[in-house]
């Protein structure tokens, strides 16, 4: 039972080698994890990883839960993290590796009313140049982690639900195998739906959960 529960959940890959098994959460609470968490349901895990708009309880408890790291951004109503933050690390501009993995994370939305967490194309651009010589001496980057999608990946055209031009930018120019985000409410039927491919870039909508697989080309 278990066995076929992590094949309905793990994303495809056209590679051979798991290198790191990934739970990634954003924007509403599962029943299914919370606050009792139904292991049987997920299967083996490394990482958790937020993408925001979550109560900062929920992460911490996961993280807890399945004694292994959290890495998170903010989404744009996590109003709560600047008092009290998950019990993880906060991956806003910073690039970090995890068992051979780059890991790029970019918090927020598309500015709309200047509330927190709430960046310009310009500020989102600026952030992603800061990144440049991170990402360089990282030799590039597997998996970004963001609370907002790329634009026209699924997004919507009020200011607070449309995606980011640089997000593409990003994509184009650096190639990272997944790309993973929230903030668009969408309920999916099979993790396959929750995929758009850009650019050979497999964009992933995590809304609600699912389960990543980063695997070795090798």
């Amino acid at each position: 039972m278990a066995a076929a529960v992590d094949r309905m959940f793990q994303t495809a890959t056209t590679f051979r080698k798991v290198c790191v098994r990934i739970l990634c959460v954003s924007d509403v609470v599962s029943p299914q994890l919370y606050p009792s968490l139904d292991r049987s349901l997920i299967g083996r895990v490394e990482l958790v990883v937020s993408c925001g708009d979550l109560p900062p309880e929920y992460p911490s408890f996961l993280t807890n839960s399945l004694n292994v790291p959290l890495f998170y951004v903010s989404g744009n109503h996590d109003i709560r993290y600047a008092q009290k933050p998950p019990e993880g690390l906060n991956l806003h501009g910073r690039m970090v590796r995890f068992r051979g993995v780059n890991i790029l994370g970019l918090a927020g939305s598309h500015w709309y009313n200047g509330g927190p967490h709430q960046y310009t194309e310009k500020q989102m651009r600026n952030t992603i140049r800061r990144l440049r010589l991170s990402l360089w001496r990282s030799g590039g980057v597997d998996l970004v982690i963001a609370h907002a999608p790329p634009r026209h990946v699924g997004d919507g055209d009020d200011l607070c639900h449309r995606g980011f031009e640089s997000f593409r930018d990003l994509i184009r120019r650096y190639e990272p195998q997944y790309f993973v985000h929230g903030h668009i409410h969408t309920r999916f039927d099979s993790p396959q739906d929750r995929i758009t491919v850009v650019n050979g870039t497999q964009v992933v909508n995590a809304y609600g959960f699912t389960i990543l697989e980063i695997a070795d080309q090798g």
